[in-house]
């Protein structure tokens, strides 16, 4: 009977409190569950044995890491919600002659069971919506796969380890609390409260420059190298500023609410406004996370879901042929030589064998050479400091194009007088009249081109491109040869690229493929080629990893973000039920107290996702300046895939709100006596 006297008392202390432990067990039965499915899906057989698999398994490993650590943060965070709801009854028990080791035996049996509960309904949900998500990721690679529901032994057992871990650490700061105290203080713990703090507008007017800041960093930033670099110190300040208004700010309208005799004394406005005061500090900070789970719920599955269904284009600017060669060569001369011409002949032939016919074939040279823009005028002198933040957005790519080839694979009629060019740039612009090059000649922009064929080379960096197509190539390129970097390499690089379409199967590509790269082993020319039936499941293996794991990332911020609601609403409600109690003797009425509930909430509840709203507005420029950069340059996609998103999550956080408040209510509006 004394053994099982400690399983009883912990069991029965769960049962009474099932309204704070069921969503705590739920969201820790969802961990684990999203846990083990991203575990699963990087230690699958399938994932293996396809093109891209490994490039997701890397994502997903990373993954796992974001997962265990924003569980371990955020179970430590709902934990104590309940350890504040059930430290009275711990010094009731302390009171009858229970010891602080006697309590600590509760605690290690709660703890076991809480543990062994959510491991069981995590690991059952995890294998059974892995398959599930390994069929869905199946399908975002374009990948066939059969139907067969197995468990992974050695993921069950890390996976567990993983989450004892924690819960270890979760039953330890549970002790920590309980030793600290005595009984008296754990009797008044649910009463104790905080004092209403006073209006810090100090803080509240440091949040407001903050996230002006911010903001004009996101909206003033036209460079996308810029904004790939300034983006994260914009997220850092929108946190730091985002904390500071709700905690300081909404203490400080509550103050200015509390001045307006008008709006104040009235009886919805007057308990709720008073009631959100007395907490507000413990409130802000709450709307405060709830804010920043929503932002980055809405940016992380926005920006993923807008560059997978953009991928295809994103993946023919980066393999702009299905057989794509790129040759660097040593001379001007080998540009048009008997060289180039038996790799054109090596590639036709091979075409025709599988019976297909080259078409769309893009065939042109230009020179290349990196170097850093000031004002109109190149500078060669570039070493890796010229790398570093402060000079980065100023260093370009630049490539000269012979205006013949341009004519031919652009179908203009464009010409150009000695120390003219036509200009055309990427991810940046370019404001001035000429250009002056390394050597000194200054060129003449005469018109800047709309369009531009598709460069490999320009897609795999993140460095603005320039390209001018000048008169003739050898004229302009000649006095450049002998340059060189600081390093000792030469500056200018000469390409020659060539490529063609085929109209036939993936399979049928990477055959031809195939047959030019073992003939090209015989070829004296320092040339590639690339398939792009055989890179695209390593690109949709980038793309769809992000996007699954935006999703499942996704899921994991919207259980915090909804617990934190729920609990905020419970652990609130229990709090005021005294309070309300007292007003409904003084003769308020259940109606009255519906609408004071609906006040208070209405107040702050939607403050979080208004506030989402306005972050995700102003981010959105940056986000826009950043796509290119990843290849997605269709905007009016990523506007209304961020539109979408933003109202379908409202939908769902209007949905959670009247759970919630309907849970407030029935706690708070028991019987007057």
């Amino acid at each position: 009977m004394k053994g099982k006297f400690y399983p009883r008392i912990a069991w029965t202390g769960i049962k009474k409190n099932k309204q704070m432990y069921l969503p705590y067990l739920l969201t820790c039965m969802g961990m684990i569950m999203m846990y083990y499915i991203v575990a699963f899906l990087n230690a699958s057989s399938l994932l293996d044995n396809i093109r891209g698999g490994a490039t997701v398994q890397t994502m997903l490993g990373l993954g796992g890491w974001v997962i265990s650590i924003f569980a371990l943060i955020f179970l430590f965070y709902t934990n104590s919600f309940l350890i504040r709801r059930r430290k009275k009854e711990f010094g009731l028990y302390n009171i009858l002659g229970m010891g602080k080791w006697n309590l600590a035996r509760v605690l290690l049996w709660e703890s076991l069971m809480t543990f062994g509960i959510s491991m069981a309904g995590g690991l059952l949900g995890g294998i059974v919506f892995s398959k599930f998500a390994e069929l869905g990721m199946m399908n975002l690679l374009k990948q066939e796969v059969t139907f067969n529901l197995e468990a992974e032994p050695k993921v069950i057992g890390h996976t567990a380890a993983r989450f004892a871990v924690i819960f270890f650490l979760l039953l330890l700061n549970t002790l920590r609390q309980i030793q600290l105290s005595n009984p008296i203080e754990l009797l008044r713990s649910e009463n104790a409260g905080e004092k209403p703090p006073k209006a810090n507008w100090v803080l509240a007017l440091a949040g407001v420059v903050i996230l002006a800041a911010a903001y004009y960093i996101a909206v003033s930033i036209e460079d996308p190298v810029a904004a790939l670099l300034w983006f994260f110190i914009a997220v850092i300040l929108v946190i730091i500023a985002t904390y500071l208004l709700f905690i300081a700010g909404s203490v400080a309208i509550c103050r200015i609410l509390q001045k307006n005799k008008t709006y104040y004394y009235k009886t919805n406005h007057f308990v709720s406004v008073s009631s959100m005061v007395y907490r507000m500090k413990r409130n802000g900070a709450g709307l405060a996370s709830i804010c920043i789970l929503c932002t980055m719920v809405l940016v992380m599955i926005s920006a993923t879901a807008c560059m997978y269904i953009g991928s295809e284009d994103s993946f023919r600017k980066r393999y702009p042929r299905h057989i794509s060669l790129q040759a660097t060569v040593e001379g001007l001369e080998i540009l048009n030589s008997d060289k180039t011409a038996e790799v054109k002949e090596i590639c036709e032939t091979a075409a025709q064998e599988k019976g297909q016919e080259p078409v769309n074939v893009q065939d042109y040279s230009m020179a290349g050479f990196t170097v850093y823009l000031n004002g109109d005028q190149f500078f060669t002198d570039l070493t890796m400091s010229d790398f570093q933040y402060g000079m980065f957005t100023d260093v370009w790519q630049v490539f000269l194009v012979p205006l013949s080839d341009y004519n031919r694979l652009a179908e203009a009629d464009e010409t150009l007088e000695t120390g003219e060019a036509l200009l055309y740039t990427t991810k940046s612009d370019y404001d001035y009249e000429t250009v002056t090059l390394p050597v000194g000649e200054t060129l003449q922009i005469k018109k800047t081109v709309p369009e531009f064929w598709d460069n490999s080379i320009d897609t795999m960096q993140v460095i603005p491109t320039m390209y001018l197509v000048v008169p003739d190539l050898e004229t302009c390129v000649e006095p450049m040869l002998p340059l060189q970097y600081e390093s000792g390499n030469s500056m200018v690089k000469l390409y020659w690229f060539y490529g063609y379409d085929l109209d036939c199967t993936d399979e049928v590509q990477e055959q031809v493929w195939e047959q030019i790269e073992e003939e090209l082993q015989d070829v004296e020319l320092n040339v590639s080629c690339e398939s792009a039936a055989r890179k695209r499941g390593e690109y949709y293996g980038l793309f769809g990893g992000l996007f699954f794991l935006g999703i499942l990332l996704g899921i994991v911020f919207v259980f915090a973000a909804v617990l934190i609601m729920y609990y905020k609403q419970v652990s609130e409600g229990y709090e005021d039920q005294g309070r309300f109690e007292i007003m409904q003797k003084v003769g308020m009425t259940k109606k009255e107290i519906k609408k004071s509930i609906n006040s208070q909430i209405l107040t702050v509840f939607f403050l979080p996702l208004l506030a989402a709203g306005v972050h995700l507005a102003f981010a959105f420029p940056m986000i826009s300046k950043m796509m290119p950069l990843l290849g997605l340059t269709d905007m009016k996609l990523l506007a209304m895939v961020t539109v979408g998103c933003y109202l379908t999550f409202a939908v769902c956080y209007v949905w959670v709100y009247r759970i919630t408040s309907r849970a407030y209510y029935r706690i708070v509006s028991g019987p007057a006596r």
